[in-house]
């Protein structure tokens, strides 16, 4: 079973919500989660974020945190999963920013890092992979769906 189905049954049957904060993956991992039948009793909705003024403005990530960390870091993926809870009240969340091509001069193409955040706090992760950009954006968002679902799981 592919991990949206398995994430859609779990929040389904504990009456949980799920948001995402996408940057990198433009909508991809919003795209994987509506496709569940279903999906709006849990699927609460999304900001992708693409520019920092978006993350800033409407996620209420710190220009503080950019400027230290950097876009693509753990710091600015913890803060948008973060955000975009408290924006849409959902139980769970979902982050994503990082380079699906080229590179910052610290992180390399095909690098991400990605945020859950709920009920037990925030986490990030780091994933990279190496390929061209669409396919980077796939592996992006089966990532941090993977990530979520184990959020989630471990949350039971």
């Amino acid at each position: 079973m592919k991990t949206e189905y398995k994430i859609g049954t779990v929040l389904k049957k504990n009456g949980y919500t799920v948001s995402a904060a996408e940057s990198c993956t433009g909508g991809l991992i919003s795209h994987l989660l509506t496709l569940v039948s279903g999906s709006s009793s849990y699927y609460l909705g999304s900001v992708t974020s693409y520019a920092v003024s978006v993350k800033e403005k409407v996620l209420g990530v710190p220009p503080g945190i950019i400027d230290k960390y950097g876009v693509v870091s753990s710091e600015v993926a913890a803060a948008m999963a973060e955000g975009v809870r408290l924006v849409t009240g959902s139980t769970f969340s979902v982050s994503t920013t990082g380079l699906a091509e080229g590179s910052d001069g610290h992180y390399p193409e095909g690098t991400v890092w990605i945020g859950v955040s709920g009920p037990a706090g925030t986490r990030t992760m780091l994933y990279q992979c190496n390929g061209e950009r669409a396919a980077n954006i796939r592996r992006f968002a089966s990532a941090a769906l993977r990530f979520l679902y184990k959020y989630i799981v471990s949350e039971q």
